[in-house]
């Protein structure tokens, strides 16, 4: 029996913010390792706390009256950096389901490990989704290797979150500390969304600098969407914006990236953006409540 049960009060709450980070468990084991976490600080210029535990995340949800999906990245085979315990992420999540929806991680590499994995994750830990990082864990995710993970989701009848575009992760470190950007870009999933289209795909961020590619799957295929986490909304590419304004209106969602961009952030800069009144609710809410099947 999954240990998770949504709590949240979806008529209550005034966002959902579909992409925050677990970057540190209970015995004090980081996500990643120290290099990159400084490195992506110094990216972000984050000022306030970086490993926040997720006790700590979801009063800072609780306290502004929004829910989040919280997360962290398994990316064992790539980096050599064991994953900070997704289980401990869904654990505690649903310790907080008023305000905090899991999503899974598993190392694409593991092969049918993973996939077993995912399947137990699902069913007995009621994890939501599932988050990957292509450039991280150093996978191209369209190779058909990797098709089984995306079938067990497409049964589980859960959604997948694939970082897209540039990352901070590894920024200004020599070579990137490894991390190769093309893994990242969002033409590669369009492959998925065609082969698997039960499958709910999230595309992550502005994906610059393949914005454009974005905004034709999107557009394209019924089963993929954007967030718009990572980025400040006063940066977003243009074409983003009208995208989002007008015929991608039901195919964006809030994402902050906390904790290294916090929401308060976000939803201050993109009160400067020109976005109709009637499509703030979609990208804020509804889109998302939409996504996860609460509405």
């Amino acid at each position: 029996m999954s240990r998770y049960r949504y709590g949240i009060d979806v008529e209550a709450i005034t966002a959902l913010d579909v992409h925050t980070h677990v970057e540190i468990d209970g015995c004090g084991h980081k996500s990643l390792d120290d290099d990159l976490i400084a490195a992506s600080e110094k990216y972000f210029k984050s000022s306030q706390e970086r490993t926040p535990s997720i006790d700590t995340m979801a009063e800072h949800y609780r306290e502004r009256n929004m829910a989040a999906i919280v997360f962290t990245v398994d990316a064992g085979s790539a980096t050599g950096h064991p994953v900070n315990s997704v289980e401990e992420v869904a654990e505690k999540a649903a310790q907080h389901n008023d305000v905090l929806i899991p999503f899974g991680s598993v190392d694409p590499w593991q092969g049918k490990v993973a996939v077993k994995r995912m399947c137990t994750l699902v069913d007995e830990y009621g994890v939501k989704g599932f988050k990957f990082h292509p450039s991280l864990q150093g996978f191209e995710p369209n190779d058909r290797d990797f098709y089984p993970l995306y079938e067990a989701m497409a049964e589980c009848g859960v959604p997948a979150l694939f970082h897209t575009g540039q990352t901070g992760i590894g920024a200004g470190l020599p070579g990137g500390h490894g991390i190769k950007l093309r893994y990242s870009d969002p033409m590669l999933l369009d492959d998925i969304a065609a082969d698997f289209p039960e499958l709910t795909i999230i595309m992550a961020h502005p994906s610059v600098p393949w914005q454009d590619a974005a905004i034709s799957i999107a557009s394209h295929k019924p089963n993929v969407y954007i967030d718009l986490s990572g980025w400040s909304p006063k940066y977003f590419p243009p074409q983003l914006v009208q995208a989002a304004n007008s015929f991608l209106r039901h195919k964006v969602l809030f994402g902050s990236d906390f904790p290294v961009f916090h929401p308060d952030r976000w939803m201050r800069d993109s009160d400067k953006l020109e976005i109709k009144d009637e499509v703030r609710p979609l990208i804020f809410k509804d889109n998302a409540l939409k996504v996860l099947g609460l509405r």
